[in-house]
């Protein structure tokens, strides 16, 4: 490892790229200069210079007009430049998202003119009123004769919890929605299924929401990607969560069609009885006879609504159709295709959509389908009182050469990957494998990208989970052929990013939960709580001065559970299952009894604070235990409490092993009783067990 000079230490932070960092036990760790130069030309910046490069950093902004695009808050006035010649009059105003203009008040404020490409530029100084209405307008500038825009986005203030939620407290029932299979389902969980868990949690256990792993699209044919933390696209759903009997157009297919239709339905539920899930066979055979369903012809209703659909998703989705499409030939990893099909507006990639519309059609229509069950199992949670509905996963990045990466391109770094600097669970750290948003990128679109797949996750749903959210203010880059100790940290917008998930969560009167556990600065935390964003607090994470944290002292503004999907079940926690796993897979750097000693210690200090409180009494069972840590999370001021389905059945076995791809079945564990045997969501309905862990929580 080689250390920066300070010409590349300060280019670096020109680009908001951290060249040291403090690691799990609190030592500051530099930066590579290998790293640096690295991440530098992920982000399109030529490091061979430092000093030239540095320069063209700070000139950029005064070679522009505007910033490329503006964020505010509402109810707080901000501060905006406007560059023009030296000396020339300059003019702001705001065309408003839904028609108007105000123009700005410009501010008495000087700011000393430079040279830039041969000609001074001045900069005048406006101000954007806190009184503007939410929403994404337009600043637009004039000097003379020119003119100049850039978008700007007003952002409220806080997001809470939706109205329909009132003052009370609520709980979550989070489930790994493949593993729930029930007796109509083809091997994999689907969204019949999510729509009668939500409403069995809603009507019978008095939940206000039902939690779900991203349901993100992933590839078109086998190998299915198991992680649904490794998607495809974000913006998309997958159509292996349709149940293919909910397709209205099954009333009409024809004798022969329907005699297809049954043997596949048989065949993948007979495959379907083992402890792991396929989810290829699964594809394989909706995918047959989804096929089979669109060929029978639609209502003229129908049609209508499937057109407005393909009008309203517009050309994202007829890119994400062609990728689809494509893959199918050519493979799921773009980054393998021959060269002229690697962008969506190359004339080779024109023309195969022209030659294969019907196969394109065929996924546009696929998605549209997601859409109406999706809205299906909303309206149903919400009819049981649920104040929420159900609440979708947002996993942090994409496949490299999957829909997204390849439809927005350079929306995209390349040459790095996304990850996490070693922790107590992962002390070698972790590498996602998923390419990050460049920063300027974002910026440049007008953070348009993550507006659409925000918009997207929360159009049938209350509620949106944004795992690793501390990722919208930085990012652990990790270049390509480096160990995952070996990145940096690259800042964000956060002002910008954190604006528009709070609009659009705002508008689809949803709540917004962030996932920020780990190595993350309390000042992020603070700021998350006073936009009005819930974070995330674990039982066994939930610690002060080398004890637990009382009850008392936990976060308001969170959602509080006893586990998380990257720990085993509590049952199996209690047994030290996910020392035992890391020691067989390799993932520990001392010795397993030490780990196993320092682990029931900690969890010694817990159980010792639920006896305190009366809630455990000595000698108990583990079905006991589990019910007073969940018990223990009602003394707690949390306005959402979650328990997992898993702990409501005893299910021992880990669902995810963080740090690892194949080495252990993450993402293929079917949900299963304590006794191990494979649970349908039939027998989760009648289970007192999960009667009597849901009679402790938070009740409406």
């Amino acid at each position: 490892m080689t250390l920066p000079d300070q010409p590349l230490v300060d280019l670096a932070h020109a680009h908001r790229v951290s060249t040291s960092f403090t690691d799990w036990k609190g030592v500051t760790q530099a930066v590579s200069a290998e790293t640096l130069t690295a991440v530098l030309r992920a982000l399109g910046v030529d490091p061979a210079d430092p000093a030239a490069a540095l320069q063209d950093a700070w000139d950029a902004p005064w070679r522009r007009t505007l910033p490329a695009c503006t964020t505010a808050v509402q109810g707080v006035d901000r501060l905006v430049w406007v560059h023009v010649p030296d000396g020339a009059p300059a003019a702001l105003a705001v065309e408003l998202e839904l028609g108007g203009r105000r123009d700005l008040e410009q501010v008495d404020q000087w700011v000393e003119p430079r040279e830039v490409d041969g000609r001074r530029v001045g900069e005048a100084t406006f101000r954007i009123p806190g009184d503007l209405p939410l929403g994404y307008h337009r600043l637009v500038a004039s000097s003379g004769d020119t003119t100049a825009a850039a978008p700007l986005v007003v952002t409220p203030a806080r997001v809470g919890l939706p109205e329909r939620m009132g003052d009370r407290r609520g709980w979550v029932l989070a489930a790994q929605l493949y593993s729930v299979r029930s007796a109509g389902s083809w091997g994999v969980g689907d969204l019949t299924d999510l729509t009668d868990l939500a409403v069995w949690a809603g009507a019978d256990l008095g939940a206000d929401s039902v939690l779900v792993n991203p349901l993100h699209a992933a590839e078109p044919v086998p190998p299915l990607e198991p992680s649904p933390y490794l998607p495809s696209s974000r913006r998309f759903f997958n159509p292996l969560y349709l149940r293919v009997e909910a397709v209205p157009e099954i009333a009409a297919l024809p004798s022969r069609a329907r005699a297809r239709f049954a043997v596949l339905a048989r065949r993948v539920r007979e495959r379907a009885s083992g402890d792991r899930i396929d989810r290829d066979a699964a594809w394989a055979a909706k995918r047959e006879a989804l096929r089979l369903l669109f060929a029978v012809p639609r209502s003229a209703g129908r049609e209508l609504d499937l057109a407005a659909f393909r009008r309203r998703e517009g050309v994202a989705l007829t890119d994400f159709a062609t990728w689809s499409v494509l893959a199918e030939v050519h493979g799921n990893d773009a980054r393998t295709w021959p060269e002229d099909l690697r962008s969506p507006a190359s004339p080779a990639v024109v023309a195969f959509a022209e030659e294969h519309a019907e196969e394109i059609d065929f996924t546009c229509w696929l998605q549209w389908l997601l859409d109406e069950q999706l809205a299906h199992a909303q309206e149903k949670a919400l009819t049981t009182g649920m104040g929420v509905g159900v609440m979708h996963d947002l996993a942090v990045g994409v496949h490299p050469g999957g829909a997204d990466a390849w439809r927005l391109g350079a929306a995209y770094a390349r040459g790095v990957a996304v990850g996490a600097p070693p922790d107590p669970f992962n002390q070698l750290g972790q590498n996602w494998l998923q390419p990050p948003w460049r920063p300027d990128a974002l910026e440049a679109s007008a953070y348009a990208p993550f507006r659409d797949l925000i918009r997207a996750v929360l159009r049938h749903a209350g509620g949106v989970r944004v795992d690793h959210i501390i990722g919208l203010f930085r990012l652990w880059w990790v270049p390509e052929g480096q160990e995952a100790d070996r990145g940096a940290y690259v800042y964000y917008d956060h002002e910008a990013l954190i604006g528009v998930l709070a609009l659009e969560a705002v508008r689809a009167q949803a709540v917004v939960v962030g996932e920020d556990l780990g190595v993350v600065d309390p000042s992020a935390r603070e700021y998350f709580a006073s936009r009005g964003i819930l974070g995330t607090s674990i039982l066994w994470f939930e610690t002060a001065d080398g004890g637990a944290l009382p009850a008392e002292r936990w976060r308001e503004q969170c959602l509080a559970s006893v586990t998380t999907h990257d720990l085993p079940p509590t049952a199996g926690y209690l047994e030290g299952a996910h020392v035992r796993l890391r020691a067989e897979l390799g993932l520990l750097t001392r010795p397993v009894e030490e780990e196993l000693e320092a682990d029931r210690a900690e969890q010694r200090v817990w159980l010792d604070e639920v006896r305190s409180r009366g809630l455990l009494p000595e000698g108990a069972d583990e079905e006991a235990t589990v019910l007073a840590l969940h018990r223990y999370l009602g003394l707690t001021p949390a306005r959402l409490v979650s328990a997992a389905l898993v702990d409501l059945v005893g299910d021992r076995r880990t669902q995810n092993q963080p740090g690892t791809l194949d080495e252990y079945p993450n993402w293929r564990v079917p949900l299963a009783g304590p006794d191990g045997v494979p649970m349908p969501l039939e027998d989760v309905f009648a289970s007192t067990r999960a009667a009597r862990l849901a009679a402790v929580l938070p009740h409406r």
